[in-house]
């Protein structure tokens, strides 16, 4: 845990508690913003993000929802990592970067869930994304290693989908946000003062009491604890799941998409000879855990992962485990997809929360949208709208069904 600091004002226009991937894209995309000139406060417990959600991504984007705001979403994300030096201002230190295009394998056994895809693709196409669909013969003609006796239906798209850079996109978003007049401080927010409909000061660990403007919650597995401090109860809880990197001893002569098995299980192409699995919990055992519960379940890849990737692929009978980490979901339980905007009563309380394991992808285009709320009060680029916190308190869902 990194030393905690003392912010350098008691008062900032902005405070931003949590400065990983999405309270670091918000602080970036507010200090370019043309419209603020404010101040900007980055809270964050531990500098050096080793047990952040972030840390522990498997830093991939796809265009494959079930809904169209969620593709336009990571359509933006793509354009922007693909264009990132330009939209950092043409700098030449940022280094130029592209996506790998190996894609999403989504792979049906039933002809529900083949409905499913058939449902998603009309959507995504309809958002300009280049989603096929493959019968089993046809996977199998593109891609000779795969076992699909019991495939259904698959769904791959090869445009702007697949693995990207996102640890230095990251790294970017923070040393400019920096530069740009954004302070960082390691601390830890512990209380908030509430009154007359709005949060009026933040009170941090080392004691010092800080007044904001406006206040951002992009405090990922613990955003429901950031909440609870104003007084606002937010279904969103620490989900772990697992990843590993393996070697095979016959690697494959063609690059694996990140093939969603439909046990539930996901593994791709990681580098030239290494490859990434990724699954939760069993189903009995996903359940909310303590934010700094990292343990990893050792039996799960002996006693279910390998066998369905052997069983996926033969080619990958015999495989070595490289290394493996847990990291944790921040789970939206009401509907699997991100809160964002004002609290309709504690007006200048701003989600950016629940992402349920697609927040990288959706940085981009969130860090930009919380920017627009917080200068304008509305949104400018994509209307966010459908993500406000009322859909909780009026019960009516914004779901997204394609979560891995």
């Amino acid at each position: 845990m990194s030393a905690f600091q003392t912010p350098q004002k008691a008062n900032y226009d902005v405070v931003i508690i949590g400065g990983a991937m999405m309270g670091s894209s918000t602080a970036w995309f507010l200090s370019t913003n043309p419209d603020f000139d404010g101040s900007c406060l980055v809270i964050e417990m531990d500098s050096s993000y080793v047990n952040s959600s972030t840390a522990h991504t498997n830093s991939c984007m796809r265009q494959q929802f079930s809904n169209e705001l969620n593709v336009r979403i990571s359509q933006f994300a793509a354009d922007f990592v693909k264009n990132i030096r330009e939209y950092m201002g043409g700098d030449t230190r940022v280094p130029e970067l592209d996506i790998q295009n190996y894609g999403y394998m989504y792979l049906a056994d039933n002809d529900g869930f083949a409905n499913v895809l058939r449902e998603n693709q009309q959507v995504q196409l309809a958002a300009g994304a280049e989603t096929q669909l493959l019968s089993a013969q046809e996977i199998k003609a593109r891609y000779p290693f795969y076992s699909v006796d019991d495939v259904v239906l698959g769904s791959i798209n090869l445009k702007d989908e697949g693995y990207w850079d996102g640890g230095t996109v990251f790294d970017w978003w923070r040393r400019s946000a920096k530069d740009n007049g954004v302070e960082y401080v390691t601390n830890r927010a512990v209380a908030m003062n509430v009154e007359g409909g709005k949060v009026r000061s933040i009170t941090l660990e080392t004691g010092e009491v800080i007044e904001c403007g406006q206040v951002v919650n992009a405090s990922g597995p613990r955003g429901a604890l950031t909440a609870k401090m104003a007084g606002i109860e937010l279904p969103v809880e620490p989900r772990k799941r697992f990843t590993w990197i393996f070697s095979a001893e016959q690697p494959l002569d063609q690059d694996l998409p990140l093939t969603i098995d439909p046990s539930g299980v996901h593994f791709r192409q990681d580098g030239p000879k290494t490859y990434l699995a990724g699954g939760p919990p069993e189903p009995e055992d996903d359940v909310p855990v303590d934010p700094n519960d990292f343990t990893m379940d050792h039996g799960r890849w002996e006693n279910h992962v390998w066998p369905i990737i052997a069983t996926r692929i033969p080619q990958f009978e015999a495989i070595k485990i490289v290394t493996e980490w847990a990291g944790h979901y921040a789970y939206n339980t009401f509907d699997k997809n991100a809160v964002l905007g004002a609290h309709p009563e504690i007006t200048n309380f701003v989600f950016l929360n629940g992402f349920s394991g697609h927040g990288l992808q959706q940085s981009p285009a969130m860090g930009r949208a919380t920017a627009e709320w917080l200068v304008c009060g509305e949104y400018r680029s994509l209307d966010m709208a459908p993500f406000g916190f009322e859909r909780i308190t009026s019960g009516h869902t914004f779901e997204e069904k394609a979560i891995i």
